[in-house]
């Protein structure tokens, strides 16, 4: 049976189906054959039997007839005279019946021919019964004679010997075909279950090779490719249909390729969009101060007006400064060297940065949960440096003498860092997901303390919010979770 390579999906299943279904003939085709050859060496072996019980049965009666008819002549016994008709009925049903158990031209002629021998017997024994001059004394002892018998069943003898030598052959020949099957039969049965193992060997590598392997490729290429590798290509092979999807996939690739460079762009373009205004913005009102300020030096009258603008013009300068140093550490993007810290210690060292601050305006600071003994992962310069930022504008926004609490909250899940000054509270939203730089309330601000503290935050894995509370000030809340950052570092 010769297969040719499937084209598809749906040539590689008939392809399948069709295996099956030769497998299923041919185990049927032996089934049945070796059913039907026991049947027929059955019924064979149960017809010649019978052949050969009908033939000693004619026999028997033959002899018995021609025992009644001797008897019956003889003795004149009427009894014999009633049963003679009988027998010769009997006999000539058991002749048609042997006739119709018979299936060859040689079965039949033998039985005719055994059928006339009867006849002449039987024609014999007629004689008997109608010859007058039997029934004399002499004649009576004749056929009283045992070899008078003997000639008569001699007619029949030869034909029966020939039938039944014909009839034994016939069942020889058939033990000896049995014994042929016996004899083959252990090699002929397992054909079906050989056949099977090819076909199965078969219609396993075929599909192994051109629907199993290339499908496992392709969902192990959309694995890749979904995780972000782009440039991962699909071999495109198996059946059409997975070839096709193969192709589908990596054309996709290919376009998400393009449509991610030109989304690149498009960000690009608008983040400058975003922070070309607010560069040009704090660039041209200090670089306007210093202009103004130094043409006041062209009409300076005495020394204390020159250093009053000097100072000015170095203030500014250095303003300036400060906001693009700030610029670029929020710009600059940042890779965590992560290591094990208590959390209470990074606000103590970022309070300690403070001090002087603190003391200055006698702030007191209300410490709760630094019993907490809970390790995290982080970045201790990275997150002192946000801590510092909150902590400052806590400061900076609480009154003289005013209050700050710190509280540490330890779950299951986080730990979480409550920062709640005395201030009046923030005057705008601060958002993680805006650019632009909120306003500053400090003089010397520059807007990018809270977005530096935001991306500090998100890139440990630590969520950052703020809650104004009418009366008491603005709360800052960190949530810092603690499987989170061994996600972090797989990210990265």
């Amino acid at each position: 049976m010769a297969f040719s390579r499937p084209k598809s999906l749906k040539n590689l299943l008939f392809l399948h189906e069709v295996a099956i279904l030769f497998l299923v003939a041919v185990t049927g085709l032996l089934g049945g054959l070796s059913a039907y050859f026991w049947h027929q060496n059955t019924a064979e072996s149960v017809r010649i039997n019978t052949m050969i019980y009908l033939t000693e049965q004619i026999r028997g009666e033959l002899y018995a007839q021609i025992q009644v008819t001797i008897r019956a002549r003889v003795l004149e016994d009427s009894h014999a005279f009633e049963v003679y008709p009988e027998y010769s009925r009997g006999i000539s049903e058991l002749f048609n019946e042997l006739r119709q158990n018979s299936r060859s031209r040689e079965a039949d002629n033998a039985i005719q021919k055994l059928n006339l021998s009867y006849r002449e017997i039987q024609i014999d024994m007629n004689n008997i019964f109608n010859n007058p001059y039997i029934a004399d004394q002499f004649a009576r002892i004749q056929i009283l004679n045992p070899a008078f018998a003997q000639q008569m069943e001699g007619k029949f003898e030869n034909g029966y010997h020939t039938f039944k030598d014909l009839l034994t052959n016939k069942h020889k020949n058939l033990g000896e075909m049995l014994s042929v099957w016996t004899k083959f039969a252990p090699f002929i049965i397992p054909i079906p279950l050989i056949i099977a193992f090819i076909i199965v060997l078969y219609t396993r590598q075929v599909m192994r090779k051109d629907f199993i392997r290339p499908i496992a490729n392709v969902m192990i290429g959309a694995g890749e490719i979904s995780h972000g590798n782009l440039e991962y290509l699909i071999e495109e092979e198996g059946v059409e249909e997975v070839s096709d999807l193969a192709a589908a996939i990596n054309k996709m690739a290919i376009e998400l390729v393009e449509n991610r460079k030109t989304l690149i762009e498009n960000e690009r373009q608008a983040a400058l969009g975003v922070l070309v205004p607010v560069v040009a913005h704090n660039i041209r009102n200090p670089l306007a101060s210093i202009r103004a300020t130094a043409q006041l030096l062209e009409h300076a009258e005495d020394q204390e007006e020159i250093n009053e603008s000097k100072d000015a013009i170095i203030e500014t300068i250095d303003r300036l400064g400060r906001w693009v140093s700030s610029l670029v550490s929020y710009l600059h993007p940042l890779k965590p060297y992560l290591t094990e810290v208590k959390v209470s210690d990074l606000i103590d060292a970022a309070l300690g940065l403070l001090i002087n601050k603190i003391t200055e305006k006698e702030i007191k600071i209300i410490k709760s949960g630094w019993e907490i003994q809970q390790l995290s992962k982080v970045d201790p310069d990275l997150m002192e440096q946000a801590l510092y930022t909150l902590l400052a504008n806590a400061v900076d926004a609480s009154p003289i003498s005013g209050n700050i609490k710190i509280r540490l909250l330890h779950t299951e899940d986080y730990i979480e860092i409550n920062i709640l000054d005395s201030g009046p509270g923030l005057p705008f939203e601060p958002k993680s997901s805006n650019f632009e730089p909120g306003p500053s309330t400090k003089r010397f601000g520059t807007g990018l303390g809270i977005p530096i503290a935001y991306k500090i935050c998100q890139k440990h894995g630590w969520n950052l919010k703020f809650n104004v509370i009418k009366g008491q000030g603005t709360e800052v809340t960190i949530n810092a979770p603690i499987n989170s950052l061994s996600e972090v570092e797989a990210s990265e």
